[in-house]
């Protein structure tokens, strides 16, 4: 990237593992800097003035910031848009993000640390309660997108070239092994889980492999 942008994550956090993959699959180069969720870093005043979501990932470059994974995913596919993460007919692209905002908007908010941390606080779920939500709310959203991918064409989600949709599925797979979701129930995401794996652009953006990794 001529201006190289700097992008705010966290290992762990699904939604900015979603842009280093986007990052990989377009070649583009950016500044990592870490924010450390499990020790509040997203709360700090200074991250706060530049982020006022005070959440991960944030993309900041020449004086412009934006928040949201699927945002700055679309904003950098827009800008350098070969490989396409959205190609096809207008139907086409509707299904993609259909995929990827079940994802997204259905079952990753649900497991997000201050979700889970107020479930703690609030009506005292342990560790074994916590992971019990999840994998309620990601079984839920799997049922989902594996009906879908008994309809759609080629061996990843959509097609078989990466879209949205696999930057999206592949960090919320990575949850689920954490907590404990019986994938054999889901074979067609299995399937394509496995096909991505192969992909370099998905095995650099792996959490175990980032700088900030414990």
């Amino acid at each position: 990237m001529a201006d190289q942008g700097v992008l705010y994550g966290y290992f762990r956090s699904s939604a900015a593992y979603r842009v280093r993959i986007a990052l990989n699959l377009k070649g583009l180069e950016a500044e990592h800097r870490f924010v450390h969720l499990r020790k509040g870093e997203q709360r700090a005043d200074d991250y706060r003035r530049r982020n006022p979501a005070g959440l991960v990932p944030f993309w900041s470059e020449k004086g412009f910031g934006l928040s949201q994974s699927l945002a700055i995913i679309e904003y950098l596919d827009e800008l350098h848009p070969e490989p396409p993460l959205l190609p096809g007919s207008a139907r086409d692209r509707a299904l993609i993000r259909e995929m990827a905002l079940t994802i997204a908007t259905d079952v990753h908010p649900l497991g997000n640390l201050r979700v889970l941390d107020k479930l703690s606080q609030d009506y005292h779920a342990d560790e074994a309660a916590r992971a019990a939500w999840c994998r309620t709310w990601m079984e839920s959203g799997f049922e989902v997108i594996e009906r879908r991918l008994a309809s759609t064409p080629g061996h990843l989600c959509y097609g078989d070239a990466p879209t949205l949709a696999d930057v999206c599925l592949v960090p919320q797979l990575f949850n689920a092994r954490r907590f404990g979701v019986d994938l054999t129930r889901f074979p067609l995401i299995a399937r394509t889980d496995a096909e991505l794996a192969e992909i370099e652009a998905f095995r650099k953006a792996l959490p175990s492999l980032q700088p900030d990794a414990e």
